[in-house]
Formats: structure tokens, C-alpha cells, sequence
């Protein structure tokens, strides 16, 4: 009371002698919220799948929502990203190509090149083919779709003409490669920012424990069964917590020989994984090459072992993906970690597993793009296998998104809806004991973050990747959902919705990070083929940008190369690292007025009269002047 009669006539009395400025400030300062506010909640009522999420909520509580939540934010973000790619390279390549409104497009034979290395033959299909063909074509994007708009090859144009503007091609394809890969790291990063604040919150001990015992229950839930399973976790929560502290005393009270023991075990369990590891990694490797090898050998082998050599690296990377989780989560076992723990070390070895895979399968193509002979040298790249590799990097990409979609597809059909006949029908103490597939949450936030690094990767070497991508997820929502209320149970050890957002798009940060790696490498370092693609008169994609800057203006080129000189950037990087321990020390600074602020509270329980004290008031009429402003 002595705090809301303060507030009061603190407002009254500045309402009272403050100028006609400052009340039309604060009026529409409030306005302006007012309208914001306004304009989210009708923002609301219209994001995709809101009515579906919000059931799935209500069924199954807070941790699953936060999944296919995820899922809704990667179909948002896949979007965009078309829509970049399709507005400022497909489209323009294509009404130049057609000549539509009066465009036409510029293309120049690359200089000082052999002619061999120009020489580019898609394989597309001319004259009476077979229906296979075509699907084999649509699994492997060779044939008529190696020609179209979805791959790099299509895009062979050095500039657009649209009556007397110059529409610089090969530039804005990098510009907006840079373009979707920023949009999103901010994306991700922002949404990040919000999870960790959550994150933060339910990290303290004590609090934690309170969260549990006072705040645990998830309100959103109305089914039956997930309020019996909430209850169940619950239990499972503070039985784990009391393990963990059982383990910590464990921990505290080993003796030397039982250390030297438990580490030398673990020791010996990490070079099993390592081992693991290296051998997928090689199994990747050599079903790579064996597969660029021998793809091309149509006329010899049928169309089922034709297929079966292209689908080759995605088939043992899938393989790979499913197999070495289930060895780490059995090793993890005799490693004698907490439950907690446990998890995170088996979802980190996880992740390193799926993305890393990618990037073992980008290193096996770049040994055969790049070779050491004399005919290589002259072209920069193997030209004999590869006229042109970024085409072929492409279609890679493209198999392992489309395979990842059937796999998802085939496991739904064909392992969770005869389980869950099974486990309906027949009455076996087997079978039941077997039950129903849990619905975990972590293993399938993995499976599409690992979708969506491919799609960032291929996206440069196949631009309309992110529509695909879209596509599938579109789809992948209602298969999860259908499999979720049909075929599978709620995971009986579910994470809370805070932690497992800030978790999954970490890893989905690092994937991003994973993918930015291989593309920088392809377009600053490898060669550009000059048989296909914007690139084919530059060295490197990246020799575009100095090219162009030779055209500005002398003034604006020399404000570039200050910018770009080391004048610039020492005190730069000296100035953003001042800001940086600025913020950090503010960031401390507010993190200390917080804890007073408890302690405050605390103190407030044993004296109810500490509520009319002079230091609240103070704190009362801070928090009103933050929230004017």
C-alpha cells in the first residue's frame, strides 16, 4: 500500500509541474506501446499452425510444444530464404533469359582459359526416354532437372539488361548468399537471446528446486494421461535431483585408486568413440568416391544399381546418423556420469556425429574437384569429372535432403504404425513390454537441424534448396503431429520448454557456423568452374567483389580500402572491445541491484513495515521511470 501511494501521487506531481512537452511525450510514448501492443496481439491470431500448437500444448504440456514450435520458426526462416534467392537471382535470370519486359542478358566466354575447360554437356534427356528415367532424374537432380533453374549451371549469365539498367548477376548471387546466411545468424541469435534470459532463470539450485515444488505444474495441460505423465515427471525431477546429489557426495568421497580407476575407463570408452567416429567418417569417404566414380556409368549397370551408386554416401551417412547414437548411448552407460549429464554428453557426441558427417562428405568432393596433374592446373579444378563441380555439389545437397525426407517418411510408415498395430492388437507380455515408440524430443530436433545445415550448405550450389526445404518441413509438421497422437508416447524423461529452446537452436547455431565453413572455402579458395555458372570469368566467387569495386568512384573506393586497412581496424576492434567490457560491467552492475533487491524481499517477509522504508520508495520510483522510458 505504501508503495502504490507513492507511485500515485509521484505520477500526480509530475503530471502537475511537467511542461506541455513532456506530457506530450509521455502520452504518445503510452499510445505508441498501446498500438505495438495492438499489432502483436494481432500478429498472434495470424502465425502459422497457432491453433495446432496450441493443442498440442494443451495434450502434451510445454516440452513437445516447444519442438514443433522449431519446427514452425525453420519453415518461417527456409521462406525468407527462397524468397532472397528467388528475387534477386532466379527471377532475374530468368525474365533476362526469356527476354520479358524488354531484358536480355550479357554472356562472355571466359579469358585466357583452355577450351576444354569450357566444354559443359548436362546429361538431360533428348528424344523417347523411359518413365524411370525421369524418376530416377527427380531422386538424383540429374537429367532434365540439372538444367533448370534449381541448380548453379542454369545461371550462366554475366549481366541482365533490363532496358538500360545493368543488373550485376554473379554479384548479387554472393550478396545474397551472404544475405540469407546473415538473416540467419540475427535470427537465430535473437531468438537465442530470449531462451537464455529463460535459460538463466531456472538455472540457480535453490530456485530451481522451488520452480519444482511450487511452479512445476504445466497449467496447459488438460488430456488425462499427459497430466498422470506431467506427475510422473515431476517425481522423476526431484528423484533425479536427489541422485545427482547422491553422486556428488559419491564423487567427493571416492579414494585415489577409485578415480585413477573411473578415469581411466572413460579414457578408454572416448577412444572407442573416437574410433567410432573415424570409421564412419572413412565409410563416408569411400562410398563418396566410389560413388563420383562410377555414377556416370549409366549404359553399364541397370536403373535400380544406377540409383543405388548415386544414393551411396546419403544411404551410409543415414546409416551412420542412426548407428553411432545407439553405440554412444549404450557406452555412456559405464561412464558414471549423472542422469543430467548423461543426456548432454550423448546429445553433444550426437550432433558432432550428424554435422560432422556433412562435412566429411564436402571433404571427400573437394579430393576429387581438386587434383594436382598439369591439365588440372590450367582449369583449377578436375574438369574431366567435374565441368562443373558446383552443379554437382548441388545435387549432393539435394539427395540428402530428399533421402532425410523419405527416411522420415518410411520410419513413420513402416516401423511406428505397425508397432502401434502391434502393441493395440496383440495382447503378448513381449510385445507390451516393447510398447510404443517414445516421441523424443531431442532426437528429432537433431534429424532437422541436420536437414536444415544441408539446405544452408546446398543453397549456394542450388538456389531454389530453401523452397524444397520448405516444402518437407511444411509436410514433416503433420507427420510428426499425426505420429505424436497415433504412433508414439510422450518421452518419459522430457526436458522443460526453457532449457530445450536455448539448447536447440545452439545447436542450430553451430550448425550454421558448420556450414558457413565449407561455403566460405568453395568461394574464396577452389576454383570457379569456367564451363557453367555466374563465376566462370573470375578465379574464385569471392574475385567478384574487388572486381567490382574497381568501378566506383575513386573517392568511394578509397573510403573502402580505408575502411578495409588496418588504420581502420585497430582502433575499431579497440573502440568494440571498450563497448563490450562496458556492457559486461553494466550487465554485473544490474545483476547486483537484482540480488539487493531479493534480499530486499527477503527482509520484507519478516518485517512487513520495510515496505514504507525510504530504499523502496527509491526502488519504486526507478522502476516508474524505467518503464516511461
Amino acid at each position: 500500500n505504501c508503495i502504490s501511494h507513492f507511485l500515485r501521487d509521484s505520477q500526480q506531481t509530475d503530471i502537475q509541474y511537467s511542461s506541455g512537452w513532456d506530457h506530450w511525450k509521455r502520452t504518445s510514448s503510452k499510445s505508441w506501446k498501446k498500438a505495438l501492443k495492438d499489432i502483436k496481439e494481432l500478429s498472434s491470431y495470424m502465425k502459422l499452425w497457432r491453433h495446432d500448437i496450441r493443442s498440442i500444448e494443451g495434450k502434451f504440456g510445454t516440452g513437445i510444444q516447444s519442438y514443433f514450435s522449431f519446427l514452425r520458426f525453420l519453415v518461417l526462416l527456409n521462406f525468407l530464404m527462397f524468397i532472397l534467392m528467388f528475387s534477386f537471382v532466379t527471377l532475374p535470370a530468368v525474365i533476362s533469359n526469356y527476354g520479358i519486359f524488354n531484358s536480355s542478358s550479357t554472356k562472355i566466354s571466359p579469358n585466357n582459359t583452355e577450351p576444354y575447360c569450357t566444354v559443359y554437356t548436362p546429361s538431360g534427356n533428348k528424344g523417347l526416354v523411359y518413365f524411370y528415367t525421369y524418376l530416377k532424374d527427380l531422386l538424383t537432380g540429374t537429367g532434365f532437372l540439372e538444367v533448370t533453374v534449381l541448380f548453379y549451371g542454369y545461371y550462366t549469365i554475366d549481366a541482365a539488361w533490363f532496358s538500360v539498367l545493368r543488373y550485376n548477376l554473379p554479384l548479387a548471387y554472393l550478396l545474397t548468399t551472404f544475405a540469407y546466411l546473415a538473416l540467419s545468424f540475427v535470427w537465430i541469435i535473437k531468438r537465442s537471446v530470449d531462451g537464455f534470459r529463460q535459460h538463466l532463470v531456472h538455472d540457480e539450485e535453490l530456485q530451481n528446486y522451488c520452480n519444482k515444488v511450487f511452479a512445476g505444474w504445466d497449467f496447459c495441460i488438460t488430456d488425462l494421461n499427459a497430466a498422470r505423465l506431467k506427475h510422473h515427471n515431476l517425481l522423476y525431477d526431484l528423484q533425479t535431483d536427489l541422485e545427482e546429489e547422491r553422486l556428488k557426495q559419491k564423487i567427493a568421497e571416492r579414494t585415489m585408486k577409485e578415480k585413477l580407476w573411473i578415469y581411466s575407463l572413460r579414457i578408454f570408452i572416448n577412444i572407442i568413440v573416437i574410433a567410432v567416429l573415424s570409421g564412419c567418417f572413412y565409410s563416408i569417404y569411400r562410398a563418396t568416391v566410389f560413388s563420383q566414380e562410377n555414377s556416370s556409368n549409366v549404359n553399364t549397370v541397370g536403373f535400380q544399381a544406377n540409383l543405388l551408386v548415386q544414393y551411396l554416401p546419403s544411404i551410409v551417412i543415414t546409416s551412420a546418423n542412426f548407428i553411432a547414437p545407439m553405440i554412444f548411448a549404450f557406452l555412456i552407460g559405464f561412464e558414471d556420469y549423472s542422469a543430467a549429464f548423461e543426456i548432454r554428453l550423448t546429445l553433444i557426441r550426437c550432433v558432432f556425429v550428424r554435422l560432422a558427417n556433412v562435412g566429411v562428405l564436402l571433404f571427400s568432393l573437394w579430393s576429387q574437384i581438386r587434383c594436382d596433374n598439369d591439365q588440372c592446373q590450367a582449369c583449377g579444378y578436375n574438369y574431366k569429372l567435374y565441368p562443373c563441380w558446383e552443379s554437382a555439389v548441388g545435387q549432393e545437397m539435394y539427395k540428402l535432403l530428399i533421402f532425410d525426407f523419405m527416411i522420415i517418411i518410411a520410419m513413420t510408415l513402416f516401423v511406428d504404425f505397425p508397432r502401434k498395430l502391434l502393441v493395440t492388437y496383440c495382447s503378448w507380455k513381449i510385445v507390451q513390454w516393447w510398447g510404443l515408440q517414445e516421441f523424443g524430443i531431442s532426437d528429432n530436433v537433431l534429424e532437422i537441424i541436420y536437414g536444415q545445415t544441408i539446405c544452408w550448405i546446398g543453397t549456394f550450389f542450388s538456389p531454389l534448396l530453401p523452397a524444397i526445404a520448405t516444402i518437407k518441413y511444411f509436410i514433416i509438421f503433420y507427420i510428426k503431429k499425426i505420429s505424436l497422437i497415433h504412433t508414439r508416447k510422450p518421452a518419459s524423461r522430457p526436458i522443460r520448454a526453457s532449457s530445450s529452446n536455448f539448447f536447440f537452436l545452439a545447436v542450430l547455431l553451430f550448425g550454421l557456423i558448420l556450414a558457413f565453413i565449407p561455403l566460405a572455402i568453395s568461394i574464396a579458395h577452389i576454383s570457379s568452374s569456367k564451363a557453367c555458372g555466374p563465376f566462370r570469368n573470375f578465379n574464385t566467387s569471392w574475385a567478384v567483389v574487388p572486381d567490382t569495386v574497381l568501378e566506383f568512384p575513386i573517392g568511394l573506393r578509397k573510403l573502402l580500402y580505408g575502411i578495409a586497412s588496418e588504420a581502420f581496424a585497430v582502433p575499431f576492434f579497440v573502440i568494440a572491445c571498450l563497448l563490450m567490457s562496458y556492457f559486461i560491467a553494466l550487465a554485473g552492475a544490474h545483476k547486483r541491484v537484482v540480488e539487493q533487491l531479493r534480499e530486499q524481499l527477503v527482509m520484507v517477509r519478516f518485517n512487513p513495515l520495510y515496505f514504507c522504508t525510504p530504499e523502496v520508495f527509491l526502488v519504486a520510483s526507478i522502476i516508474r521511470h524505467t518503464e516511461e522510458e
